[in-house]
């Protein structure tokens, strides 16, 4: 991993909520997204086809697109509203690319009984 830029202005997690906040980073966001068809773009690279789910009145979004920086904003600020260092990913894939994967755990059957 590379050593964190001493100049960047993202340093701390302050600093990147500013970012991720500000109106130019809103409209950056949904231009990628609107270019890559609200399509996560690893997914489409494994041949599986996962879109964004529309927000319906009263129910829990299914799916989430996130923005990901190809070159981590951190190590490199000046591409931080650059398009072409921008690619979409579901929720599953970002936290994958970040080493943030859970894996769900199946519960113990109870009873260790045969059922016939």
């Amino acid at each position: 991993m590379e050593e964190l830029k001493p100049d960047s202005p993202y340093k701390t997690e302050k600093d990147k909520k500013l970012f991720y906040c500000s109106p130019k980073w809103e409209k950056l966001r949904l231009i990628a997204l609107k270019r890559d068809n609200y399509e996560c773009q690893e997914c489409k690279r494994q041949g599986r086809v996962t879109v964004d789910s529309k927000k319906i009145a009263g129910e829990k979004k299914k799916v989430r697109m996130n923005v990901h920086h190809i070159k981590e904003l951190e190590d490199y600020p000046e591409l931080a509203l650059d398009l072409d260092n921008l690619e979409t990913l579901c929720i599953r894939c970002h936290n994958s690319t970040h080493g943030k994967e859970f894996k769900l755990k199946r519960k113990e059957k109870r009873w260790q009984d045969e059922w016939w």
